[in-house]
């Protein structure tokens, strides 16, 4: 199954790709990227989100099996691209997936989306929040088999397979490798299928956790 991994570069995308091999294709804005990408085992495909026209991407997703949106404006970048990366760059693919009749979407969102900004962070923290809730919105509106994760805390610490998977989970970290592990066994988990989610560390076997839902 041919799987589109949105920010293909991203930490979690990357190590997804590793799960998937040559199922996965990785959307890379930067083209110093897709040597990183292609050393995965997965393909790599130079497309920007932030400029690329609906008909595009649509030509990139058609025949693929699941999307993955795993895109952000990342550390550093500034209110304006929280909207146009982790809010608009999604709104343009799942457009793709429903064009294209893709019908399987696994959006990364993140804990804390879907209520208010705490008041005591700063404007660039809400403003990524807002855009993340935007797009966990949109997605919900769409006749699309979609599924929303929202890791927690995310470290680079080595995965440990076990897992919190649940529609609210108390705050905590989360490894980017069991990120990328239940995101890999959610493509085949239609019992995720409509349901937002939130990740941290836990006790439950990645399997067990998905399967559960």
């Amino acid at each position: 199954m041919r799987i589109i991994i949105a920010g293909g570069h991203g930490k979690i995308a990357l190590r997804l790709a590793r799960r998937l091999g040559s199922d996965a294709v990785g959307l890379v804005r930067n083209p110093a990227h897709v040597a990183d990408v292609e050393a995965t085992g997965a393909e790599a495909v130079v497309c920007d989100l932030e400029r690329a026209s609906s008909g595009e991407v649509a030509g990139i997703v058609e025949g693929a099996g699941a999307v993955v949106f795993a895109a952000g404006a990342g550390p550093g970048s500034g209110v304006a691209r929280k909207e146009t990366v982790d809010k608009g760059a999604s709104v343009l693919l799942a457009d793709a997936a429903e064009e294209t009749g893709v019908r399987r979407f696994i959006q990364i969102s993140s804990m804390g989306a879907g209520r208010p900004p705490a008041p005591d962070r700063d404007e660039v923290w809400a403003a990524y929040i807002r855009a993340k809730t935007g797009a966990e919105d949109d997605l919900r509106a769409r006749d699309l088999d979609w599924t929303i994760l929202r890791p927690g805390r995310l470290t680079d610490e080595p995965g440990t397979g076990l897992v919190r998977l649940a529609p609210e989970a108390t705050p905590g970290a989360v490894p980017r490798d069991d990120v990328a592990a239940v995101i890999a066994a959610m493509l085949g988990a239609p019992g995720t299928v409509h349901r937002t989610l939130e990740l941290v560390s836990g006790d439950t076997p990645i399997a067990d956790a998905v399967a559960g839902r």
